[in-house]
């Protein structure tokens, strides 16, 4: 059973995705997360990757979070969210994308939509061979100040030239690696990080500005 832990939906009992497949931020981890987050998550664009049942973006939700965006490959957990998000009655500050998560995030990108904080949640073995960080940096979907938090097992570890890494957390075998807007710039501009000022002027822009009626 997955339930929200605080907030204007507290309590709420959401949907199980029942395929091995998919893999739920248990309920002491999901807890652990928020405190990092604390207030921070208040007034925020908050994208849940590799979403699974949208027990995190909807724990942000319920926490003051403006707008969350769900990306989820599997179909059967992109309905169960879909449910999730109903049962919340949060219909008006989500969006579920069912595609394979570069797409995703290339289609985000095309639409101008951007992030304060980032959360990721790929499959333990996806890090060995994929890279979700990189296509971020490219896309350039998260802001400059905003966060980005990926769990990954300690065998697995994130890449670590795409953005500063400031932080890592850990939970047994489970890590959280917590790194900053500011993107690296690889070899050749001197490895500084760039602050892309410019981007933040088109936050202006962004599409997303729902309020939560929370």
């Amino acid at each position: 059973m997955i339930r929200i832990i605080a907030g204007c939906y507290k309590g709420r009992i959401l949907r199980l995705v029942r395929s091995p497949l998919v893999r739920p931020l248990p309920a002491k981890l999901r807890g652990s997360l928020f405190n990092i987050l604390q207030e921070r998550i208040t007034d925020t664009n908050f994208l849940d990757g590799f979403a699974g049942t949208g027990s995190v973006g909807l724990e942000a939700l319920s926490r003051g979070a403006r707008r969350a965006v769900f990306i989820e490959e599997l179909s059967l957990a992109a309905k169960t969210i879909e449910a999730n998000i109903k049962k919340c009655g949060a219909e008006d500050l989500a969006l579920v994308i069912n595609k394979e998560f570069n797409r995703a995030v290339i289609d985000l990108a095309k639409r101008k939509i951007i992030f304060d904080i980032i959360f990721l949640d790929p499959p333990y073995r996806l890090l060995a061979d994929r890279n979700p960080l990189k296509v971020i940096r490219k896309r350039q979907i998260l802001k400059p100040d905003g966060l980005l938090i990926i769990r990954h097992h300690r065998r697995y570890s994130p890449s670590k030239d795409d953005f500063e890494l400031i932080r890592q957390v850990s939970f047994g075998d489970d890590i959280f690696s917590i790194y900053s807007g500011k993107i690296i710039v690889k070899k050749g501009s001197l490895n500084e990080l760039e602050t892309r000022k410019s981007k933040s002027n088109k936050t202006k822009k962004s599409k997303v500005s729902l309020d939560n009626g929370c």
